[in-house]
């Protein structure tokens, strides 16, 4: 897959991480399924712009800092 994508994952699984936030608890904070969840952070699935932002708020970050591939 793009690798855009897994550095979005990884930006993501980091972050969560850092706020030692369990896959399956962040999941269902953001409204989706944990397996859902598992294949954005492998960068294996090309979401939408709402689950990003999703994502960004319930971390707590710009999603810009989500979107950071550089």
């Amino acid at each position: 897959m793009d690798n855009r994508l897994q550095k979005i994952g990884k930006n993501i699984r980091r972050i969560r991480k850092e706020r030692l936030l369990c896959q399956i608890d962040f999941a269902v904070t953001v409204g989706i399924d944990r397996a859902y969840l598992s294949e954005i952070e492998n960068g294996k699935t090309n979401t939408s712009i709402n689950i990003l932002l999703a994502i960004a708020d319930a971390l707590d970050v710009s999603i810009v800092k989500l979107l950071d591939v550089e």
